[in-house]
């Protein structure tokens, strides 16, 4: 008899443990964007603090004129509205590596990086795309159409 009271008790507490564990995993945040640095780079509060959230898997072009179209582009996109950022790892410098998600009730959900490549104002990192190749297509797509960086007016 004593030993089904151990036996129930170790599986609530082991049930209990699962139930909580997702709450602590901090593998998505929601917040506002509060300001955009740069294409690449935006800050999240979340309510309790704020993260630098480096979009994954994108490279912004360094080229002013370029550089501040991207920037313009992610600024319409987010700041000042609300976001969740998909978390993958942290950069050296301690921002958060992530993927940033629009919540606006416009636009809908959009993932902010295919976004940016899609409008040909960014490029897909070497070696580095999404499970299903979005980054890959968004960029194909924007080649195509002959958009931003591929359209024969920007330096590449």
């Amino acid at each position: 008899m004593r030993n089904k009271w151990v036996i129930q008790g170790f599986l609530g507490v082991l049930v209990l443990v699962a139930g909580l564990s997702p709450s602590f995993a901090g593998d998505s945040l929601y917040g506002k964007v509060t300001s955009v640095p740069s294409a690449e780079v935006v800050v999240l509060d979340y309510g309790t603090g704020r993260y630098n959230i480096r979009l994954i898997g994108i490279e912004a072009p360094r080229e002013a004129r370029v550089a501040n179209q991207a920037k313009q582009f992610v600024t319409k996109l987010v700041l000042g509205k609300n976001a969740r950022m998909r978390f993958d790892h942290r950069a050296q410098n301690g921002d958060m590596v992530s993927r940033l998600f629009t919540d606006d009730p416009v636009l809908g959900i959009k993932d902010v990086g295919i976004e940016l490549v899609k409008a040909g104002l960014a490029r897909r990192q070497s070696n580095y795309d999404y499970k299903y190749g979005e980054l890959a297509a968004a960029e194909t797509e924007a080649r195509a159409a002959k958009r931003g960086l591929w359209s024969g007016n920007e330096p590449r």
